[in-house]
């Protein structure tokens, strides 16, 4: 079976938790190939197995490059593992006491990689991860390599899943749509969100915008914003350093925004380091979804 009738099996098995970004409306699978609604507003899967349910073209900043580079730093090298591990562990709690299959989403999935390290993990007999990015570039990448997942292309402002269909919902260093994320978790659903801290990241930042105020980072309202919408379990604060060799460097140089406001003198002599000590500072905030009955 090929990947596009691979995907679409898999898709028909959950359609019922899809509706149609035109309309609302229920949708189903149609003859391996599509997903049709009741208005027959039509969405096709493309030859690699992912679905677009944009409505609009998106335009993105980021290209394929990036997004190669990124895989290559999440899934290839080990700057995120203790980042990984962290979430499997937040989840394993929870999912003894889920419903079965297990639904997890990433939401701002980039190319797939931080879920399917997660998803390695088979922290649920049943688990079933989807990944969702408005980056058409990124989707394709991960459908391309990563298979039995749903890979979406669609917008976090108007998810195209009805209400209380995931058990779980990752957003990992990616932007938010908090409404839409307590639409569409269950109650009592977990949601775990990774945002960075002062220091992430610090030694791009500091070869990258010397005594610029971009060097210093804050994101101090975070933490308070998603209080607002989810009941706080955990805020766990993970710090570590790691040593990254040359090409390792220019992946990572490759894979972030940073880069883009940095001058080509400065960026070079950080990537052409022979190595380097890079500090990944995170804070992930784990909530529940409390929803008024």
């Amino acid at each position: 079976m090929n990947k596009l009738n691979n995907s679409a099996k898999i898709a028909k098995t959950f359609e019922t938790i899809f509706k149609c970004p035109h309309c609302s409306g229920s949708m189903k699978v149609t003859e391996l190939k599509s997903m049709r609604c009741l208005n027959k507003h039509t969405f096709d899967f493309a030859k690699t197995g992912y679905l677009n349910l944009l409505t609009r073209p998106a335009n993105s900043h980021y290209k394929k490059e990036l997004f190669e580079a990124r895989h290559k730093m999440i899934a290839e090298s080990e700057l995120y593992t203790p980042l990984h591990e962290a979430i499997v562990r937040c989840i394993q709690g929870h999912a003894a006491a889920s419903a079965s299959p297990l639904m997890v989403v990433d939401l701002g999935c980039g190319e797939g990689s931080h879920l399917q390290k997660i998803l390695n993990e088979r922290i649920h007999p049943a688990m079933t991860g989807f990944g969702l990015d408005i980056s058409k570039e990124a989707i394709n990448l991960a459908s391309k390599r990563y298979e039995n997942h749903i890979w979406l292309v669609s917008d976090l402002a108007k998810l195209p899943f009805r209400d209380d269909s995931f058990h779980v919902i990752l957003n990992i260093l990616s932007p938010s749509n908090y409404k839409e994320f307590k639409r569409v978790l269950v109650p009592d659903g977990l949601i775990i969100k990774v945002v960075p801290r002062p220091d992430y990241l610090l030694e791009l930042r500091k070869a990258f915008f010397e005594n610029n105020e971009k060097e210093q980072y804050k994101n101090d309202e975070s933490a308070e914003l998603f209080k607002k919408h989810f009941d706080l379990l955990d805020a766990a604060h993970i710090s570590y350093a790691k040593k990254l060799n040359r090409k390792e460097m220019d992946h990572l140089t490759q894979m972030t925004p940073l880069a883009w406001s940095s001058d080509k003198l400065h960026t070079d002599m950080f990537k052409n380091q022979d190595s380097a000590q890079i500090t990944i500072d995170l804070d992930i905030l784990v909530g529940v979804n409390k929803k008024m009955i």
